[in-house]
């Protein structure tokens, strides 16, 4: 009996934040890396991992650099996989959406990932995929918190939760494609205060299942995280890996 075929994945790189706490005056997905931008590594990550069918990259409009990334990206592109661009919004989930809009319909599986977690191993797409394929509506990478968390008001301590219940968030999260439109169409999607895709999912009630992420998989986000970065990649070409690289553990979903 012939096997069903696999889901069809696809997969959005958000691109299109400004970088401003990076202090380099251009859009983030720009800055170079050891001598590549970070989206460059970024579709690197993406490509080797081997999940998604479509590729879907979410650029900041009219970044013409940028383009000239994915066009180059696209021409590398593993055999069955599609690299496109489309331009994006104001907010990220603006930027999501058009993403969204742009896959191929046939896309049952939904990976969102941004730009600036440049050095994300395959594995971890590889993970989040294998989850949503096995059924789960919704999944997130994640990695224990390293710090004691305080909770402020006034600049007075509230309360310590306990940390042996908490995660810091990493992508790609992955979703079920109908789930994450529906998510998107709803009344949560034009909360500011929303910073990924799984609060949107949590505030419809979609339970969201947490699988390992990587500490590679931190967020550019400050100038010490892209010297990190760099010396990560030092570390690669030098042939000696690299271990834990975040600076601090704590490089989660936050607005650019």
């Amino acid at each position: 009996m012939q096997q069903p075929a696999p889901p069809v994945v696809g997969l959005i790189v958000v691109a299109a934040g400004t970088g401003q706490r990076l202090g380099h005056g251009i859009p983030k997905a720009r800055v170079l890396c050891g001598g590549r931008t970070l989206l460059e590594h970024a579709l690197d990550a993406v490509s080797a991992s081997g999940v998604a069918a479509a590729v879907v990259v979410v650029l900041p409009p009219g970044d013409t650099v940028l383009a000239a990334v994915v066009e180059a990206a696209a021409g590398a592109a593993p055999r069955g996989c599609r690299i496109t661009s489309v331009p994006g919004g104001a907010a990220r989930v603006a930027s999501v959406r058009a993403g969204l809009a742009a896959l191929p319909p046939a896309a049952e599986i939904v990976l969102v990932h941004d730009a600036a977690r440049a050095l994300t191993p395959p594995a971890v797409f590889q993970r989040v995929a294998a989850a949503v394929r096995a059924g789960a509506p919704a999944v997130i990478p994640v990695v224990p918190v390293a710090d004691t968390i305080k909770v402020v008001r006034a600049d007075v301590v509230e309360s310590t939760p306990d940390r042996a219940g908490l995660r810091a968030v990493q992508t790609p999260q992955g979703f079920a494609a109908a789930s994450l439109r529906s998510a998107h169409n709803g009344s949560a999607a034009a909360d500011p205060g929303i910073t990924d895709d799984a609060m949107l999912m949590e505030a419809l009630g979609v339970p969201v299942r947490v699988v390992d992420g990587d500490p590679l998989a931190f967020k550019v986000t400050t100038p010490l995280d892209l010297t990190v970065a760099e010396a990560v990649l030092a570390l690669r070409r030098d042939g000696r890996g690299a271990a834990d690289p975040s600076p601090s553990g704590r490089s989660t979903d936050v607005p650019e």
